[in-house]
């Protein structure tokens, strides 16, 4: 499937976006390992997070789905999970990669982690290491998958300084060591997302945070609860860039989480004299919301705070569009963990807009991007679907019409990506590849 985009009016709107698949991710694993059970709305049913729930149901877990955005889960406590039949297929998730394999060292059985063809490409070899080190016997294909994880039952505490920041990794880390003998530390060279922190915590698990160090007591039992998932802010992400892009548009975008650990993107555009605001701040659960209001506005370049990438790490497509759009030349640097994601996005993001008449020059760990507008053409999304979204939204202030290719991967994590989008104005339409 590809998308066809042709220039758009973005019009005043008041819009919602799917599920944080953060967090719906979370609730899934976390719910499965608790006692008794737990109750998930706004569940992000795209098919990164649908995957980690058929995990979950090949573990041994009763995972009911009584409506699109709700999930029923009966948890059987840390020691209930039981070894599946066959590998478990994550997809395109490494996400589910990651986390499950620290879930799943801990345990007494075997398992084997798989995905596709993207995600067998991608190292583990972060998540190999210090799990390596706490006990866990994992093999892997030059520490890429397949994983195959011996099961060792109890693992060892250990005290591991990431060396670079990822949320992931961490979080893997913390749920080895609910299996592990004595306190688990981690610390983080920066800061990065916090949902594992904040629905331990919302579970009854006791998670300590000093500075920059996370640390967890193994063997605390979690207890189910009600888990409410804020709307997705790496998916209106897509919404603000193509209302700031726009003429004239005033958009407001409902019940998005706006969690610290993941406003960079916001902080990054605010900078670039994006007009973005935030109104009636809540709490939703042990998440912090937020209406987003966002008002089209002149963009200008400069250079990006690196102490800001691990607060918006994957949404710097986005910004690569919004640089794009701006007046003079951005740079972004140290951001070299993008070449690493479900693409290299880094060359992904440079080769696609080159095509659309942008100058972008790559550097290993960053990129200067020379701002200016676009032209019309087709580009490869590379598989990536934050890079078929982004490309997608240049294409509604482009020249001409766009093309962007290969967008199947779109429903991972943005269900319903076209229809949000059109209604706000822009024309982006799915077309099945044989179409004329």
């Amino acid at each position: 499937m590809h998308f066809k985009v042709s220039p758009s009016k973005v019009e005043d709107a008041r819009v919602t976006v799917p599920g944080d698949k953060s967090v719906s991710h979370r609730s899934l694993m976390l719910g499965s390992i608790a006692v008794g059970r737990t109750e998930v709305s706004g569940f992000l049913a795209g098919e990164d997070c649908l995957q980690t729930l058929a995990a979950m149901r090949a573990l041994g877990v009763s995972v009911e789905q009584p409506g699109p955005t709700e999930i029923s889960i009966d948890g059987v406590g840390l020691h209930g999970l039981r070894a599946s039949g066959t590998a478990l297929d994550l997809g395109n998730s490494g996400t589910a990669m990651r986390l499950l394999a620290g879930l799943l060292s801990g345990q007494d059985f075997d398992s084997v982690l798989t995905g596709d063809s993207s995600l067998t490409g991608r190292p583990m070899g972060r998540i190999i290491t210090p799990l390596s080190r706490m006990g866990a016997e994992i093999d892997s294909q030059d520490g890429k998958p397949p994983l195959r994880i011996h099961g060792r039952g109890e693992l060892r505490a250990i005290d591991y300084e990431l060396p670079i920041a990822s949320a992931q990794v961490k979080s893997a880390l913390l749920l080895a060591g609910l299996y592990a003998k004595g306190t688990t530390c981690v610390a983080e060279p920066g800061v990065t997302r916090d949902h594992t922190e904040r629905m331990l915590r919302s579970m009854g698990v006791r998670v300590t945070t000093a500075g920059h160090r996370i640390s967890i007591e193994g063997g605390q039992a979690l207890k189910g609860c009600r888990v409410k998932v804020p709307a997705d802010l790496s998916s209106a992400a897509f919404v603000i860039l193509a209302t700031l892009l726009a003429r004239n548009a005033d958009i407001v975008i409902a019940n998005v989480g706006v969690n610290p650990t993941r406003t960079g993107v916001i902080d990054i555009l605010q900078g670039m004299g994006a007009d973005i605001s935030m109104e009636n701040t809540r709490q939703l659960g042990d998440e912090p919301v937020a209406d987003i209001r966002v008002r089209s506005s002149e963009l200008r370049g400069g250079s990006v705070d690196p102490a800001l990438v691990s607060l918006a790490i994957d949404e710097f497509p986005v910004l690569f569009v919004a640089a794009a759009a701006a007046t003079g030349k951005t740079v972004f640097s140290g951001i070299g963990e993008l070449r690493v994601k479900e693409s290299d996005r880094i060359a992904a993001m440079a080769v696609g807009m080159r095509r659309l008449g942008v100058t972008v020059d790559e550097s290993p760990d960053g990129a200067v991007v020379h701002g200016g507008g676009f032209a019309g053409g087709t580009v490869e999304s590379f598989g990536d679907h934050r890079v078929a979204m982004s490309l997608a939204v240049a294409g509604t202030v482009a020249d001409g019409e766009v093309v962007v290719r290969d967008v199947d991967a779109v429903d991972t994590s943005f269900p319903g990506f076209c229809s949000c989008m059109a209604s706000i104005g822009a024309d982006i339409q799915a077309v099945e590849e044989s179409s004329p």
